[in-house]
This record gives structure tokens, sequence and C-alpha cells, in this order.
């Protein structure tokens, strides 16, 4: 069914064996269908419909052949990062349309020629109305993150768990304390806001711990840089807020704390969704105090799940 030169490039990426979303949705792309895929987060959703659209390319034609959508700048150029590692033995010219880089420099790549377009609504929006991005070929459109199940939580390859920390000011000790304890090989801890990245950010490294941080205030090139040394593995800790994380896709991760609960139930998938990825055991830490209790309360009727406290061996389970 593959390409020869594509399949080679799958090998070369690590791929031993489909997983079951590959499996079952790579062929019905191929074929042409329109197709709604839904299966646990780190199950190979991207590299799915990747190779489903490197499959119907024509390469002769350097026209935007296919536009896939994603809800964020972060997301939008992982999901160019896997696309172009995929088709790089088949020549595929595909670039990352998104907000906060040079509306000059988009519109130069794409006037020599593309083969498929990943990007951010507004940025294609912009691309498409100063008609830099034409519509004349596409043939292919996908709608990444379209919606969410609330039984994707359950087996999904994590251990949620609760701490009680009552109080807000108890927090901070309580990290450090985890920080001291666990051997952690990466770890994302998400906050509510920006200043508050920038405040516990401050408060972890004033007791030498090492952090990275990001957040939708810092310039484009700053977040890149941030991304790359996390993904590298040459940073082990980042502190981040909801904005991002539909954009964190590093397989290393093996914990997510959330320092602060998110502030509506739907967004506790995205940030769990970071640990435990691609079949790895992972762990999510969610610090509760007492005004935390209902929120904690609409996560476990939302997803239907029950989220057990925190266990004293907890650093067994990473």
């Amino acid at each position: 069914m593959f390409r020869a030169y594509s399949l080679v490039q799958i090998f070369f990426e690590g791929f031993e064996k489909p997983s079951a979303i590959q499996q079952r949705g790579i062929v019905p792309f191929c074929k042409g269908l329109d197709v709604i895929q839904q299966a646990q987060s780190g199950t190979g959703k991207t590299a799915t419909f990747c190779s489903g659209i490197l499959q119907q390319l024509d390469y002769g034609l350097v026209e935007c052949q296919a536009l896939v959508l994603a809800p964020t700048r972060e997301l939008a150029q992982q999901i160019e990062k896997v696309m172009r590692a995929l088709g790089d033995y088949l020549g595929v010219k595909v670039h990352a349309c998104v907000g906060g880089t040079s509306v000059r420099e988009d519109q130069r790549i794409l006037s020599s020629g593309v083969h498929a377009v990943v990007g951010t609504p507004g940025r294609v929006f912009d691309m498409l109305r100063r008609q830099s991005l034409r519509a004349d070929h596409i043939k292919m459109f996908v709608l990444d993150e379209l919606t969410k199940c609330s039984h994707e939580v359950q087996g999904s390859g994590y251990q949620a768990i609760s701490c009680n920390v009552e109080k807000e000011d108890w927090k901070l000790e309580t990290l450090c304390d985890l920080y001291e304890t666990l051997a952690i090989t990466q770890s994302v801890i998400f906050v509510n806001t920006r200043r508050k990245v920038d405040w516990l950010t401050d408060k972890m490294r004033s007791r030498d711990h090492t952090v990275s941080a990001t957040h939708g205030d810092m310039d484009q090139n700053t977040r890149d840089i941030i991304m790359r040394e996390f993904r590298s593995g040459s940073s082990r800790v980042l502190i981040t807020t909801d904005l991002l994380a539909r954009g964190i896709d590093v397989q290393q991760v093996s914990l997510v704390i959330n320092y602060d609960l998110p502030t509506q139930p739907e967004n506790y998938l995205h940030r769990i969704g970071r640990s435990g990825r691609f079949g790895r055991k992972g762990v999510a830490i969610n610090f509760v105090t007492t005004d935390d209790e209902r929120m904690l309360f609409d996560i476990q009727k939302f997803y239907n799940v029950v989220i057990e406290e925190l266990p004293s061996n907890v650093a067994d389970l990473l």
C-alpha cells in the first residue's frame, strides 16, 4: 500500500508496527473516504493522518493539496515536524502557517510552492485572504483536535491521583518535596495564568531547582527554543499554561503536575494527555486545595473516573 520510500522512512522513524488507530485509519484515508478518527492521546493519530496525506499527494504538482488546521501554534508545528520526517524520502514540501511568525516569510514560501500546509486558523485565513495560499488544488482537509470524548481518560496509560494541600500557600513546599524525592525523567507543571508561570519559575529557581518555563506572552522564537530544549531532554521540568498544553508532544514525559486544577473540566484531558504517551506509563498529580474540591468533583463526573489520593509509594509509579 505504501510507496517504497515512505515505508523506509516509517521504519527509520522507529515505527515497528502500526498502532490500533493506524491499522484502522490509514487505509480509509488513502481511499479518499471522509473519516472521523478517535483514539486515546499518544496512540499515533498524527502519524495516521500524516501517512494518509503523504500517500495521496501528487509530488509532481507543487501546489497545496492538503490543509491541516490545529488549535495552537505548537501543535501545528509538531504536526509539520511529523509530516516532514515521514515524508523526507518522498521530497514532501510542507509549511507551518502560524501566528507569531513573519507574514512575508509565509508568503515567500507559499509562492515558491508547497505540497501541504499545516496551520492555525487565523494565519491560514490571512494567507487565503491575501491569496498567498490558494485552495484550487486542495483535495484533503484535516481538522485536528476537533473534539475529545470522556472515555478517553480511562485506560490511557497513566494514573491520575490527587494530592490534598488544603491551602494555596502549601503548594510550593509540596512541589519542592516532590522535586526532591521523585526520580523524574521529564515532567510538565501546569498553572492557570502566565503571571503564575513566571512567579513559580522564580520561586523554584531561587531554591536551586532547574526548571524551564513557557507561556503565550513570550515571543515565538523564545518559545521554540525552550520547547526544543525540552524535547531534546536538556531541560526536564517545564512550567506552562493551558495555552500550550496541546503542543507538548514529548514521548519521555512521565509526570504531569496540575499545580492548579484547570478552570474547565475539558482542559484536564489536554493536560494529562501529555504523560504516558505511546504506551508508556505516566502519572498525573493534581494539587487540590479546599477551594478546588468542587472542580475535582466536576472533573471526575465529567470523565466518569475516580481520582485516588496520593499514595506513599508514588515514586514507584514512575
